[in-house]
């Protein structure tokens, strides 16, 4: 893997998180590439319950300071980085005051799903992509972990396709046993068409759970890595018939070698 760019873009990371298969894989697997002397970057959400001053967050001044149009919205994009300690690795926030401020990652204290979550995810998905265009940094392989970041292979093909720094990017997503209950906000669909994205690109998602997500993901991806032992029935059933390069499931303790096979062999050919 040596001198390939690797963008990590998760819902979730250790240690900013607690531990879950998503956000251990999302430390591990950048771990283990900067390693094998890759280049990575690692994005995720600047959550409001993640202590700042603890993990020494601070605000990416020449970075921050674009809008971002959310269902004709304007909304502030602010990035935040940190660096995790003892691993030469630096984590990238996308973070905004109405969007993740809120002191929780997907519910509030009665369990109840925060009824933006789409607007969450369109938001960290084109916030991503445009800090790496601002970072001017072409990563070889974006790889993609949890449902929050799941939009980000849709806007990428169909939103950012014609964007020559992701011209030759490929794009893995890791599927998880680790969703969520009940749905989106059913408009997201007129959110995601806003963007000018064609409504038959995104049929799964006019029943927004979380498999038709993964589903969209899937369909965006150029391959696919199990990341939990046991999917979702639904999910099972559709990787069956998937016509594109699969890594299946690996335990974290000796998924490093697996992996860097995949890479080289299935995704980067």
């Amino acid at each position: 893997m040596k001198d390939k760019r690797i963008l990590y873009v998760s819902s979730e990371v250790i240690p900013y998180l607690p531990e879950t298969e998503i956000s251990s894989m999302s430390f591990e697997t950048p771990k283990m590439v900067n390693s094998h002397q890759g280049q990575i970057r690692i994005f995720m959400p600047r959550y409001g319950n993640i202590n700042e001053r603890r993990h020494q967050l601070h605000e990416v001044i020449r970075l921050s300071g674009m809008n971002l149009v959310i269902n004709d919205m304007d909304m502030p994009l602010i990035i935040k980085v940190a660096s995790i300690p003892k691993e030469r690795m630096q984590v990238y926030f996308i973070d905004n005051d109405d969007y993740f401020k809120r002191k929780a990652t997907y519910a509030d204290e009665d369990g109840n799903f925060f009824s933006d979550n789409d607007e969450r995810a369109i938001f960290f998905a084109k916030g991503v992509i445009e800090t790496v265009k601002k970072l001017n940094w072409a990563p070889d392989i974006i790889h993609v972990h949890g449902w929050l970041a799941s939009l980000l292979p849709l806007y990428l093909r169909n939103y950012y396709e014609n964007e020559p720094i992701f011209e030759n990017s490929k794009i893995v997503t890791s599927v998880y046993n680790q969703g969520f209950e009940g749905m989106l906000d059913k408009k997201i669909t007129d959110k995601i068409i806003f963007d000018g994205i064609k409504e038959e690109n995104i049929s799964e998602l006019k029943s927004p759970d979380y498999i038709n997500m993964m589903k969209c993901a899937i369909d965006n991806s150029d391959a696919i890595i199990k990341g939990s032992e046991k999917l979702p029935e639904a999910l099972e059933d559709y990787l069956k018939n998937l016509k594109k390069p699969m890594l299946k499931y690996h335990k974290i303790d000796e998924f490093a070698q697996p992996y860097l096979d995949f890479y080289n062999s299935q995704v980067l050919q």
